[in-house]
């Protein structure tokens, strides 16, 4: 009976989150129709425009701007949060040194992302002005580094335990024959681990992709296609933060079909990792 009653619970638990899903994409679509059939799907992601006055609206610079932002963060992720994963899960496993590590970047992940924000502001940005990098301080490279440190914690907290879980006997097997530590991590704990590490980088990209108000606050808030990273420019989720509470009509739902959009391009990149995933692990 109570195995029934917990079987029933988890069914509902399930059913549930399809249909809060259903909701949110019922919602998105709704709002967003009459942005689409004003500027055609295809015209609305091409167009480069955003005239509040014309009610001309276009979602290409947000769209490049999340893009170059959220991969540029996880290009500067790869080689903090592997090297995180590697100290803790491989060469101080079960140390005193790996659980203090482990405990500061459980530290990252859970501070609040205006804080990040803040800190990006204070600090990052005046030592780019100092250097010369652009005269104000705000753009593409410093929404993009501080975006790289907000996401090192998951990916690199999941690499951990990803690596920590390749069975000691193949390792054993590699050092019996020879190997060093080094050989040892190319040849087994990295391609053993491989695909849990790609899966929590998809994870991480998807925390890139949505992350708003380090983001406002750091990338400059214009509307316009970055090109080099001095540039300033907008993201997807800062130009909804930023324009949402003054919007109405047609600008409106330009911003909740901006909001449509990088729904549909996260969903997309997890649907990619998982076929990905499907190929490697067969």
């Amino acid at each position: 009976m109570k195995d029934k009653i917990f079987k029933s619970i988890l069914f509902i638990a399930s059913c549930l989150i399809l249909v809060l899903t259903a909701g949110v994409i019922y919602a998105l679509v709704t709002q967003s129709i009459n942005a689409f059939s004003a500027f055609g799907l295809f015209n609305f992601i091409g167009s480069s425009n955003w005239d509040s006055v014309n009610n001309d609206f276009g979602a290409l610079p947000f769209i490049t701007g999340t893009l170059i932002t959220s991969l540029l963060a996880l290009f500067f992720c790869i080689p903090f949060s592997l090297s995180i994963a590697l100290f803790n899960g491989e060469y101080f496993k079960k140390t005193k040194i790996a659980t203090v590590v482990s405990s500061i970047v459980d530290l990252l992940a859970g501070i609040p992302s205006i804080v990040f924000g803040l800190w990006g502001f204070y600090v990052l940005r005046p030592i780019l002005i100092d250097m010369g990098f652009s005269a104000q301080g705000f753009g593409v490279l410093l929404a993009s580094i501080v975006l790289a440190i907000m996401i090192i914690p998951y990916a690199s907290s999941l690499s951990t335990e990803f690596i920590s879980m390749v069975p000691s006997e193949l390792k054993e097997a590699a050092y019996s024959l020879g190997a060093t530590k080094m050989e040892v991590i190319k040849t087994v704990s990295l391609p053993v681990s491989m695909s849990g590490i790609f899966a929590a980088y998809i994870l991480a990209l998807g925390r890139a992709l949505g992350e708003t108000m380090a983001v406002t606050m750091l990338i400059g808030n214009t509307n316009n296609i970055p090109t080099h990273l001095s540039d300033t420019g907008n993201t997807m989720a800062s130009i909804i933060a930023n324009q949402f509470g003054e919007a109405d009509g047609l600008k409106l739902s330009s911003l909740m079909a901006i909001g449509l959009l990088l729904f549909l391009i996260t969903a997309t990149i997890n649907f990619i990792a998982k076929y990905i995933l499907k190929i490697v692990n067969k």
